[in-house]
């Protein structure tokens, strides 16, 4: 089964377009794990056309936070629907058991012991300052996390989390997150 693990970096962020919607914002980067190569790579604004038949071939996106932020705003970009591939949204997932959401840095800290290279507001900054390769390797950091934490909660069936100095676990049901859900689409592939 084709995985692409994914994130995006915006251009902008919610307090610059007086909206709550990700739709609004700008994306700055896209970068992505795609299993079938077993390679990263990264996509700016002006580079998506590329992007677009990997994700039509794969068999299902996966990312955090990925079902209310990074697809709706992929989407904006997309001649098609994105929704009509699987996704899987780990911090969904977390939720869904858990009864709350948690951050990457803080379930990535739990479950691996590592931690993200900075935070969404510096990618931001850091883009207006034309510090591009900053931005990159700090998607691409946080795509490799979420791959990790994928391939861990397949292994286990659960992520963990420090909470008041104590070691949590969240048990997680993924009997289902492989399974096929549909036919591949091939909105820019010209067939």
């Amino acid at each position: 089964m084709r995985t692409v693990v994914f994130d995006i970096e915006t251009a902008n962020w919610i307090t610059d377009t007086g909206s709550s919607n990700p739709a609004d914002l700008s994306i700055a980067i896209v970068c992505i794990h795609d299993s079938e190569t077993d390679s990263y790579s990264s996509y700016l604004e002006s580079e998506l056309a590329q992007l677009w038949p990997i994700l039509e071939r794969t068999d299902i996106l996966v990312g955090y936070n990925s079902d209310h932020f990074d697809i709706p705003l992929l989407n904006k970009y997309y001649p098609g629907d994105l929704t009509k591939i699987k996704s899987l949204d780990i911090m969904a997932e977390v939720y869904k058991t858990f009864g709350r959401r948690l951050r990457l840095d803080a379930i990535a800290e739990g479950t691996l012991g590592a931690k993200k290279s900075g935070h969404g507001s510096q990618s931001v900054q850091w883009w207006k300052a034309g510090e591009v390769d900053k931005v990159r390797q700090y998607c691409l950091k946080d795509v490799e996390l979420t791959k990790r934490l994928f391939d861990y909660a397949l292994e286990k069936s659960s992520l963990k989390f420090r909470e008041l100095g104590k070691s949590r676990e969240i048990q997680l049901d993924t009997s289902k997150w492989l399974q096929p859900a549909g036919s591949a689409m091939t909105f820019t592939m010209g067939l």
